[in-house]
């Protein structure tokens, strides 16, 4: 089903008069590189084209609503791998499903785990929103790792990892452990702020040269010849040319949400935009064009825009936040018909996404401001805006991360300092929770060999 949101929340739309960022002379200079380097008619060609094939996919979203994302079966998947039916599936909406990823059973009981183990350390867990917290400063919780650690996870996160493809033979698909949040939010409980969005940042997107060298066929007048599942120069760009809490140092192939109860669209589940090359192929684009003046022009006609070569607009880019998205700015995504629904899951299932495909991060930034710039990160992988069932929606937070040398790198630290009792590198703004002293904690002694590798304990081995 489509997003059935009755009336648009009050979202930032990104509107250049009301945009300092602007004025930010880095991104005028970023700009002017990028159409010195490629040329305003190869970026021209690109942007006919895109906004062409948008029509096209934005049509069957808004007809297909969330029935567009794949739900396959966890065990099928482990034991066949992917056909090359669902691999071209997979590439193409970017989003989906896996079932009983972990046995529901055993879901239930790391559920009931976790909350004893807040309920056992009350004053101790930090939640956010404070009044009514649902998203808990916690990374090493034994219901986290014993989620992070499972079987069939790992095994999962590897066929995942294998969708990606790298020439240089530098990568592999052994899946690397990155800790992440955990939420659990009541019945009733409101989550606005921030709307659709995409991750792995922001300006550094077109700003970091090898970032910049990803995208290449979209600047050079060919967006048909990207493709977004290509490590070979991806897995060396810098996501945190810019610092800030919302970047994630690690590449992520797949972000991921593991449900421990069970959630539906309007109960508090992740909105997305089903579509990745062509969507990331128009946000890499929008910068460079402006929309026609004339009041009579249909703003969707595509060649009506004309190149902005002298302005640092980036609609919806900041250099520390991940890239924004809204209906104003990105007029051609149409967004109230084509953000959908993740499907219904239940506990242990897990709900996949592409690190370049949109989604809803909603956080209440105003009213919390004193912590809001230390839980933007962990709050990335957000959802709805309304919770209107009759239980607590709660997931862990849990990526698939393949083996590249800037993930060895950061695993290595994380793994120092989780067993330092300190959180890790992307985490430690604002966090000073030592979780080793918690009441029942566990660690990470009774790991098996396939999960101490993907945690990263042989890194340890390796000055």
């Amino acid at each position: 089903m489509p997003a059935p949101i009755r009336q648009w929340p009050a979202w930032a739309e990104y509107i250049h008069e009301s945009e300092k960022v602007a004025a930010d002379p880095e991104f005028l200079a970023v700009k002017k590189a990028i159409i010195a380097d490629y040329g305003a008619e190869a970026l021209r060609k690109s942007w006919i084209k895109v906004c062409r094939d948008l029509q096209k996919i934005t049509d069957e979203i808004a007809e297909k609503g969330n029935n567009i994302i794949p739900v396959f079966d966890t065990a099928q998947i482990i034991d066949q791998g992917f056909t090359d039916a669902q691999r071209d599936e997979i590439r193409r909406i970017g989003t989906f499903v896996c079932r009983e990823t972990v046995p529901e059973e055993d879901t239930n009981k790391l559920y009931n785990d976790l909350k004893h183990f807040v309920d056992d350390n009350k004053g101790s867990i930090q939640g956010w929103p404070k009044e009514s917290p649902s998203m808990l400063i916690l990374y090493n919780s034994p219901s986290q790792n014993a989620l992070r650690s499972h079987p069939n996870h790992l095994k999962l996160q590897r066929k995942l990892n294998e969708l990606w493809h790298d020439s240089t033979g530098e990568s592999s698909s052994d899946p690397l452990v990155y800790l992440d949040g955990i939420r659990d939010r009541a019945p009733g409980q409101p989550f606005l702020g921030l709307g659709p969005h995409v991750d792995a940042g922001s300006l550094c997107r077109w700003a970091d040269p090898t970032y910049r060298k990803v995208y290449e066929s979209i600047f050079s007048g060919e967006p048909e010849h990207f493709d977004p599942y290509d490590l070979s120069v991806r897995k060396e760009a810098n996501q945190t040319l810019y610092e800030g809490m919302a970047h994630s140092k690690v590449l992520r192939t797949f972000q991921g949400w593991t449900a421990l109860t069970p959630t539906a669209p309007r109960e508090g589940t992740i909105m997305f935009y089903p579509n990745v090359k062509t969507v990331m192929a128009y946000i890499l684009l929008r910068p460079f064009f402006r929309p026609p003046v004339d009041q009579e022009a249909d703003i969707m006609d595509a060649e009506k825009w004309t190149i902005d070569d002298s302005t640092g607009w980036f609609p919806g880019t900041f250099k520390a936040e991940s890239q924004r998205l809204s209906r104003f700015s990105h007029p051609h995504l149409r967004l109230e018909e084509c953000l959908v629904y993740a499907p219904p899951v239940k506990a242990g299932d897990t709900v996949w996404w592409h690190c370049d495909v949109s989604f809803c991060l909603y956080v209440l930034l105003n009213k919390f401001a004193n912590l809001g710039v230390f839980v933007l990160h962990k709050l990335c992988h957000a959802v709805d805006t309304e919770h209107l069932g009759k239980n607590n929606a709660s997931v862990a937070f849990i990526a698939s991360c393949p083996t590249t040398q800037i993930n060895k790198d950061y695993v290595k630290m994380q793994l120092i300092r989780t067993l330092e009792g300190r959180p890790a590198p992307d985490y430690s703004e604002g966090n000073d929770l030592d979780e080793t002293k918690l009441n029942g904690y566990v660690g990470l002694d009774g790991l098996g060999t396939d999960a101490r590798r993907a945690f990263g304990f042989h890194l340890l081995e390796v000055s």
